[in-house]
């Protein structure tokens, strides 16, 4: 191990900044796993094509669940356990990986990575960075073992043992990770009315979706005892307030909508477990347990609005995050009151994180506009889709906001793809993975200082 980290080009990677060490190391993990799911090993058939490969493993890595052929019927048990390494790799992040890997050889953490990390983690001291990292791991192990455990419960009575205890730990990382990767055929379906499952599933999305910093200042408060003298910090209430709305809100929405429509007759309660589910893995996680192209012009559009914003910031999931909305929220809320600052959970919140947050929306936006152009302009699509073109631009949006969510929902568009069409998605998904910001800095260059010149100040109209 000492000798792997010695190697020249390793350690220039190493010791890279934390932005590009981020792109580059998802980059170099999806091209490892595309090379090893082409190996005649992976697949039943002993073959599949580069493009589709390559599809794969940036689905995985990114950890979206976008899939161009059935991963169960496909992908042999060395196939799928691959896909399995990377939706765990993807999920803990390139960064936590490689401080884990000092640590494993006795190197010392570079100082500009100790500072990334000291970012995330603003209430932490400095010196116990490796201490966070580490219970990220135990914390995602633990998590990850319970759902399995309790899957496996549900499912040993369905199926053989030892294929019980497979697809539980499967899922169980699937879902933690927010992948949303199934090696059933139809995702979750089966299960729509099965209460243990949606339950256990959906609690490892949303412990995986609200971020490791959230849980690190959760248990900090409980590990350190002052609870009653140290109040959470504003993030961790903007997430856990974000989410809960998000859920409620979603979950009724989805329910009034479909309720006469893809779940007309089924049980009240089915009805309630499929609402929920829906609204809590639609935002980032991607398991379904409804057919998607079923639902509603006006359902899809709800769906589209939860996956643009996705999960939490530190999370296994992607989109502009729920501290963004809050933020927009707050802002909008400031504005109509005529205030100058804008306040979250009686705190002020600086103005450049609030200008950061609507140029986020904004460029997240123009690049999902750019992609859905590309995709309709290029004519991506090989079919007609699903046999209903009025619904095609729907699902070409449907589908670029779901790879940049990293959320791994479609409406049946993913396997007619053409090759560009899944380059563009393959794009999205690394965007929205590693972040708008880390990708912008690798584009733009975050090393340039500003010129020192301010012009004077000029009003213009605008609306």
């Amino acid at each position: 191990m000492l000798s792997l980290l010695q190697n020249k080009p390793l350690a220039r990677f190493l010791n890279m900044h934390p932005a590009s060490m981020i792109a580059y190391g998802f980059v170099g993990v999806i091209l490892a796993g595309a090379g090893i799911l082409m190996h005649p090993a992976s697949t039943r058939s002993g073959h599949i094509h580069f493009i589709d490969a390559l599809f794969t493993s940036a689905s995985a890595v990114c950890v979206t669940g976008l899939t161009v052929v059935d991963t169960g019927g496909y992908f042999t048990i060395f196939g799928q356990s691959v896909i399995l390494f990377l939706i765990q790799i993807g999920g803990l992040g390139v960064m936590t990986v490689s401080v884990m890997l000092f640590k494993l050889v006795g190197k010392n953490i570079p100082f500009r990575h100790r500072m990334a990390l000291q970012d995330v983690f603003a209430h932490t001291p400095r010196e116990d960075i490796f201490q966070v990292v580490k219970t990220i791991f135990i914390f995602t192990g633990a998590v990850e073992a319970l759902g399995a455990i309790v899957l496996f419960v549900r499912w040993q009575h369905q199926m053989p043992m030892g294929q019980a205890l497979y697809q539980a730990v499967f899922h169980s990382v699937s879902a933690f990770c927010n992948a949303g990767f199934s090696l059933f055929s139809d995702s979750l379906m089966k299960a729509s009315g099965d209460w243990t499952v949606n339950g256990v599933v959906c609690l490892l999305i949303v412990l995986g979706g609200i971020g490791f910093p959230v849980v690190h200042d959760i248990y900090y408060r409980f590990e350190t005892r002052r609870i009653k003298r140290s109040k959470l910090a504003v993030q961790t209430k903007a997430v856990l307030v974000t989410t809960a709305v998000l859920i409620v809100v979603g979950a009724v929405f989805f329910w009034v909508l479909e309720f006469g429509n893809a779940m007309a007759g089924r049980p009240f309660s089915e009805s309630i477990v499929i609402s929920v589910f829906q609204s809590v893995t639609c935002r980032t996680a991607g398991f379904n347990t409804i057919d998607i192209g079923s639902l509603h012009d006006a359902t899809l559009l709800l769906m589209i609005f939860l996956m643009f914003f996705g999960a939490s910031p530190g999370s296994c999931g992607g989109g502009v995050k729920t501290t963004t909305l809050a933020l927009i929220v707050s802002f909008t809320v400031s504005r109509i009151r005529r205030k100058k600052r804008v306040n979250l959970f009686k705190k002020s919140i600086p103005v450049e994180t609030v200008s950061r947050s609507i140029s986020l929306i904004l460029v997240c936006a123009t690049l999902i506009g750019v992609v859905l152009f590309m995709l309709t302009a290029g004519n991506a699509l090989q079919n007609d889709f699903t046999g209903c073109p009025e619904r095609r631009f729907l699902g070409y949006l449907f589908e670029a906001v779901s790879a940049f969510g990293t959320v791994g929902l479609s409406m049946g568009l993913t396997s007619t793809l053409s090759i560009w069409g899944k380059i563009w998605i393959i794009l999205l998904m690394l965007v929205g993975r590693v972040g708008i910001l880390t990708f912008a800095y690798i584009v733009v260059g975050g090393g340039r200082g500003a010129c020192g010149i301010e012009y004077a100040e000029e009003n213009i109209m605008i609306g």
